[in-house]
């Protein structure tokens, strides 16, 4: 009998079916990694989970991904990953940059969307220019980073605090200020897709007044602002060796296939996401919403996340800009 042998083994797996020998679908079981990850919901992020999952993407590249834990809190989703309750997370990346400088022990693998997520809407007939916002009042979910983002970023470009010179109503969720000015009760909103191009849709009077990455881009000599990627607890990175790697060409392979037909995809799996499929198709074909995998291997990928960070700390933000102890490289 032939020995079994790394090399054997791989080629075996490869034709693997339910009439290969036990020993050898155990043997190969046995090399992949299970890692535990979640799922919030609604939201866009399903999207890819759902890619990822339909197309066995973690078993071609080693690792075992069983279905997600669902989450529907925002707070319980970060809260559950900072306490080592599963292993993968998808989120914005100064979420993990501000519980990494607490002391959570997390690796940033790769950036998957930049901030032209995030907008500032408002009526057609309404303000035509952020810096006239003075004096008006602003539905915004003032507990999130992605408020204080902004806030900064409107500090910088246009010279004035929307929480001092505008008036700021608060509200529980991103989609409850976009309603808030469909009903009038707000001369703008702040909120990321798709509840931007939901309003869009529901409300055709209403436009973009300001993109996030445009603006950061605008006062950092053109560099991408990165907002959601993933990030994975240190003590599964420690445990096996090159594993973010793996998760990383996980999401790799998964926005590449997304971005080759997002209208499949979209219909395949957008359903699941809680957003209507027109909807998403909409925020895709508008690029607000658009899959770019940046991997922290990567110098010019980590530079826009330390840039960014330098920028996040000088206005408060951050305690202080990250190091690199905070990149799965």
């Amino acid at each position: 009998m032939t020995q079994l042998t790394r090399r054997n083994l791989l080629t075996l797996s490869a034709a693997a079916s339910l009439s290969a020998p036990s020993i050898i679908r155990s043997a190969f079981a046995a090399s992949n990694t299970k890692v535990r990850w979640a799922s919030l919901q609604p939201g866009f992020t399903v999207l890819p989970v759902q890619y990822i999952l339909a197309n066995d993407l973690g078993a071609k590249n080693g690792i075992i991904f069983p279905d997600p834990s669902p989450y529907t809190a925002v707070s319980t989703y970060y809260n559950d990953f900072t306490a080592g309750n599963y292993d993968v997370c998808i989120g914005s990346w100064d979420t993990f940059a501000a519980r990494y400088q607490a002391g959570v022990p997390l690796k940033y693998v790769c950036s998957i969307t930049d901030a032209n997520m995030i907008a500032l809407l408002a009526p057609k007939d309404g303000v035509d220019d952020v810096s006239k916002l003075k004096g008006k009042t602003i539905a915004a979910l003032q507990s999130t980073g992605t408020y204080r983002m902004v806030r900064a970023l409107i500090r910088v470009a246009f010279g004035f605090d929307i929480e001092k010179d505008a008036t700021i109503q608060n509200v529980d969720n991103p989609a409850a200020s976009v309603s808030l000015l469909m009903a009038d009760r707000a001369d703008a909103a702040l909120s990321w897709e798709p509840n931007i191009t939901t309003g869009l849709m529901k409300k055709p009077d209403l436009r973009v007044l300001l993109k996030a990455g445009d603006v950061y881009k605008r006062i950092s000599g053109g560099i991408e602002l990165p907002y959601f990627g993933v990030a994975i607890r240190k003590e599964l990175a420690d445990a096996n060796p090159g594993i973010a790697a793996k998760i990383g060409k996980v999401f790799e392979d998964c926005l590449a296939g997304i971005n080759s037909d997002t209208t499949k995809a979209v219909d395949l799996f957008g359903s699941k996401t809680g957003i209507q499929i027109d909807v998403l198709k909409e925020a895709m074909k508008s690029k607000r919403l658009e899959f770019n995998y940046r991997p922290m291997s990567d110098e010019l990928s980590r530079s826009a996340i330390t840039i960014a960070s330098d920028f996040l700390a000088s206005n408060g933000l951050l305690s202080k800009p990250i190091d690199d102890k905070f990149f799965a490289v």
